[in-house]
């Protein structure tokens, strides 16, 4: 194997100009497909940030069964009460994957300035879970400020969080006091006093309508001690799935009517844009594999007409076909060999400029600006290496056969 290395190796320096150009095609597909991927992993962190810890969402959610379905026709009836509550924390509890379980209240109605009313949306949660959530977010430009953290208290119970085109609409600035009203779970009219004390951005169209409230205070103006789901942190968010059938298989056995939903299964953003980012990774993918391919076989096949006659001599010495086969394979691997090593470190050249540079954009759903980042996905990394050897390989096949299958005699007197 070592002769078959050194010969490979001797024919590939002789053509040193087309090997390199050959070795650099390779090694920029392969840093394209590292640097993407690791720009998707980057994006899919992100939007997994929004969905778990941005809106206090949770890796799961408890809900009564049948609330997705006709909670919104009758929410007293599939709202989940004290002693609800009280059981699903006694179970979580003793899980020590779950990090927090806290109620949530999802209101709606009309918030008024006293002269202009517009509808709003808003999510009752405890502000103290808030900030848990805010810590044990994984997402790292949240430290430049992706985030806007909540700041709900639990002492101004009527204090809410507004999100600034309602803010507009309403001429409200922090520390202006409104008035929300709706209707109580029983039907009857309810209003209460309000006081901006943060405003944020949304990043969509529910810029106009969405607030943020406290349990207490989407209690009080609903007029009930109940909440609509339980939201579920865990330590880890490759736990999400396990923790789920554990709590999904003790609400079961001890008769509690209640379902668990993952924070995929809620968040159809988060599908939405991973289906995109797989379809331009698949894409760009089909792209490199067609310049891996043609470059491989054009390099090769050139190699076979300018070394005809070694070929038919190599022949007529005994060299079986298997083995001029064999020996266009090696300078194929070796090929791209040479293409990873240089990929690799194109790979870690743009992770690390873009690491230095902090470029900046606006991702889709936000409204802040967050920096760029690329993270390096060792996996990724690994199989993209691994099917461009076997790219290599495949691509060598042809002009390999080719050579193979020379008639000796003609191949000796190649001109």
């Amino acid at each position: 194997m070592t002769a078959w290395i050194k010969i490979a190796l001797r024919n590939l320096i002789k053509n040193w100009r087309r090997s390199i150009t050959t070795a650099l095609a390779i090694a920029l597909g392969f840093a394209s497909v590292s640097l993407f991927a690791g720009f998707t992993e980057y994006m899919y962190s992100g939007i997994r940030a929004v969905a778990i810890y941005g809106t206090s969402g949770g890796h799961l959610k408890i809900f009564r069964k049948g609330f997705l379905e006709k909670g919104q026709l009758d929410p007293a009836r599939y709202l989940l009460y004290p002693k609800d509550i009280k059981a699903v924390d006694d179970i979580c509890r003793g899980n020590p994957d779950i990090i927090i379980v806290t109620p949530q209240l999802r209101i709606s109605g009309l918030a008024s300035n006293g002269k202009v009313s517009t509808i709003f949306v808003a999510q009752g949660v405890v502000p103290s879970a808030i900030e848990m959530f805010a810590k044990k977010s994984d997402f790292v430009p949240k430290k430049k400020g992706l985030f806007e953290t909540l700041k709900l208290s639990e002492d101004k119970m009527y204090g809410v969080g507004m999100a600034r085109g309602m803010a507009r609409m309403l001429d409200l600035k922090k520390g202006s006091y409104a008035v929300a009203f709706t209707n109580t779970l029983e039907g009857q009219m309810n209003a209460l006093d309000i006081e901006v004390l943060q405003l944020f951005d949304t990043g969509s169209d529910m810029n106009d309508k969405v607030m943020r409230v406290t349990l207490a205070f989407a209690r009080e103006l609903y007029d009930t001690d109940g909440a609509d789901r339980l939201a579920v942190l865990l330590d880890e968010t490759r736990h999400t799935e396990l923790v789920r059938d554990q709590l999904q298989r003790l609400f079961t056995e001890r008769g509690l009517d209640l379902e668990v939903k993952t924070w995929k299964e809620m968040s159809q953003w988060y599908k939405n844009v991973k289906i995109m980012f797989d379809v331009i990774f698949t894409f760009l993918f089909i792209i490199v594999f067609f310049i891996v391919v043609m470059s491989v076989i054009n390099t090769m096949s050139m190699a076979v007409v300018e070394r005809t006659r070694e070929i038919g001599t190599l022949r007529a010495l005994g060299l079986k076909r298997k083995g001029v086969m064999a020996l266009f394979a090696v300078e194929s691997c070796l090929l791209g060999l040479l293409g990873v090593i240089w990929g690799a470190f194109l790979t870690f050249l743009g992770w690390w400029f873009v690491e230095v540079i902090e470029p900046t954009w606006i991702p889709p759903g936000l409204t802040n600006r967050a920096i760029i980042s690329i993270k390096l996905v060792p996996e990724s990394i690994l199989y993209s290496f691994i099917f461009l050897m076997i790219l290599c390989l495949i691509a060598s096949i042809i002009p390999a056969r080719k050579a193979a299958r020379q008639n000796v005699v003609d191949a000796l007197g190649h001109v």
